[in-house]
């Protein structure tokens, strides 16, 4: 079966056609968590993250994987875009 994870931030460097994230592993947390960290916590970094709870709402939540098109920030995550 044929999964993928569906992004609708068109200006992500892993973002693609048919709104289909390309990222090979993405991170998602509470918003407050996601705005007290800096760039450089991301995927490749969850297991040594402690969960955070976001009050039963999917507005509290982010995807910390995110790194603008074209920016100086896009090899500096250490995740791999997908084909």
């Amino acid at each position: 079966m044929n999964q993928h994870i569906h992004c609708l931030v068109s200006d992500c460097h892993y973002w693609d056609r048919g709104n289909v994230c390309k990222a090979g592993e993405i991170i998602v947390t509470s918003d407050e968590f996601g705005n007290t960290q800096p760039d450089r916590i991301d995927a490749k970094m969850a297991n040594q993250l402690t969960p955070t709870p976001v009050g039963g709402s999917c507005m509290a939540t982010c995807c910390k994987t995110y790194v603008p098109k074209g920016s100086e920030m896009v090899d500096k995550d250490n995740i791999q875009r997908m084909s």
